[in-house]
């Protein structure tokens, strides 16, 4: 059994890599992740058991093609950071980047503490800061060249966590399902934007969807009872 696991790993590994092409110290890097990953499965989910199988397409390349649509950016957010997608692979894939860091925001202490393993193992540049999304624009000062977000709320509410951070020129790539549609339609009645959809290179009818420019509708509108 132990042996056919392995196989279906390791396929699921070379797939992904075709998928999001790394270079070899990121996919020792990626490889190390594997193992902190594993053990905190269950306790998030975004990266439950039944889907350790296919760990590299599931969740590393689905991570790793942001890179792609932000090639030039060096200093990310990722809110929500939870088992480490997409921020802790990101980290592992700018390590060698000079300048570049990612933000990990996580309001649970223990997936902090896991996220704080997960740098410490990958050798990744990153830094965990345990405290609500919402309170990112007090902790973190300096320049931001992209906030990021997987399985975290919804885009009306990610839009306005980032929104400051939009107005000033940084660009937000947050990955969505199949619900993409009517997450949109809401978060327009909050935030003027004009989102950019991509299709995610790993299937399952996943979705990047990119925004450039945030602008607020309204200073007294309201999202799910909290200020835009």
């Amino acid at each position: 059994m132990a042996r056919q696991i392995n196989t279906v790993v390791a396929a699921d590994k070379t797939a992904a890599l075709a998928l999001t092409p790394v270079s070899r110290e990121t996919e020792a890097r990626l490889g190390s992740l594997c193992r902190p990953a594993a053990r905190m499965a269950g306790e998030n989910q975004s990266c439950a058991p039944s889907t350790l199988p296919t760990l590299w397409t599931r969740h590393i390349a689905d991570s790793l093609q942001l890179l792609a649509l932000a090639p030039a950016a060096k200093v990310w957010i990722d809110l929500g950071s939870g088992g480490g997608f997409p921020g802790v692979v990101l980290a592992c894939a700018l390590a060698e980047t000079p300048g570049a860091m990612v933000h990990l925001v996580e309001r649970n202490a223990r997936k902090a503490a896991f996220l704080r393993e997960a740098l410490r193992v990958t050798g990744a540049s990153g830094m965990v800061h345990l405290a609500e999304i919402g309170d990112t624009g007090d902790r973190i000062t300096g320049p931001v060249d992209c906030v990021t977000a997987r399985a975290v709320a919804p885009l009306s509410q990610l839009t306005g966590f980032c929104g400051a951070a939009g107005e000033k020129g940084c660009k937000a790539l947050f990955l969505k399902g199949q619900d993409v549609e009517a997450e949109l339609t809401e978060a327009t009645k909050y935030w003027k934007m004009a989102p950019h959809l991509h299709p995610s290179r790993t299937g399952g009818g996943g979705w990047i969807v990119e925004l450039d420019q945030i602008e607020r509708r309204d200073q007294s509108a309201k999202v799910d009872g909290h200020r835009a």
